[in-house]
């Protein structure tokens, strides 16, 4: 028999995957737009004020309103927290959502505290990469805790599917890792004065490009062997990931207009869900 949980906990639950996606959209926005010193210091906005002046311009407001949704991603992630809580307390043994909304609540500090971080080096774009590496892991998890709430329980596919499931797994994150070295070797750096990596943007395209080329063969090759809601998540994946590939080329050879970038941050958030969505879908899951 399925545990009962409270019937708030699902709307929660999508509501931080969808908060999540957002908050790297709106992160987006604020380096397309050279708005990533729009308050030069943190925690604060400057040395005397917590909120931007007149003197930051339009640059402040975008970078100080950023930071005043984590407000709103926190107060999501913490209803859910609770809601999974409660679940916990009415059957012990429904943890698991307790234990992914708790991963999922303390990622707002942290990326709060790795979002200062960034400000304080001048947007270091290694730190900038990793900052954006560590939604998509939050993003992970948000999928996580929906495959686990969702039921029903199911076998999983056989032991050669979830090996090419996890191979393709790994060859996303690699993509999505390349995908934020070669930003950080571009153009949009998030202020004017702000450093790039040094290293060459053309071989990193294609390097990435070599890795997004992996990454197609091993979805199309798991939605050939996959059935039922298994293939389902490998099909709608590829065509994510095929509409990613899409805006990436065309945003490289158009000189990387930020509109285009800006919706290749939120492909890769999409990717980043998806791809967790392939993984657990050729995995057992209980109903306990």
């Amino acid at each position: 028999m399925g545990v009962t949980r409270p019937r708030a906990l699902w709307p929660l639950a999508v509501a931080n995957l969808v908060a999540n996606i957002g908050i790297v959209v709106t992160g987006g926005a604020v380096r397309l737009t050279g708005s990533g010193l729009g308050c030069p210091t943190w925690p604060r906005c400057t040395d005397q004020s917590y909120v931007p002046h007149g003197e930051l311009g339009v640059h402040g407001v975008i970078e100080f309103g950023n930071r005043t949704l984590t407000f709103l991603l926190a107060a999501i992630a913490i209803g859910c927290w609770v809601a999974a809580l409660l679940a916990r307390r009415a059957d012990p043994s429904d943890s698991r959502p307790f234990w992914m909304a708790t991963v999922i609540a303390l990622g707002v500090p942290a990326q709060a505290l790795i979002g200062g971080v960034t400000v304080l080096t001048d947007l270091n774009p290694w730190v900038v990469s990793f900052h954006l590496l560590v939604s998509m892991g939050i993003i992970g998890v948000c999928v996580w805790l929906l495959d686990v709430l969702r039921g029903p329980a199911r076998d999983g596919s056989a032991p050669g599917v979830r090996h090419l499931a996890v191979a393709l797994y790994a060859a996303g994150w690699l993509v999505l890792y390349l995908g934020t070295v070669v930003t950080g070797s571009g153009p949009h750096a998030g202020d004017e004065d702000s450093p790039r990596n040094g290293l060459d943007p053309l071989q990193l395209s294609q390097l990435h490009a070599d890795g997004v080329f992996l990454f197609l063969g091993l979805m199309a090759g798991l939605a050939l062997v996959t059935t039922g809601a298994a293939r389902r998540a490998a099909v709608a994946l590829l065509l994510v990931s095929l509409a990613q590939g899409t805006i990436g080329f065309v945003q490289y050879f158009t000189d990387l207009p930020i509109v285009l970038v800006g919706f290749h941050l939120l492909g890769a958030a999409l990717v980043a869900a998806t791809m967790t969505w392939a993984l657990l879908a050729t995995r057992p899951r209980s109903t306990g």
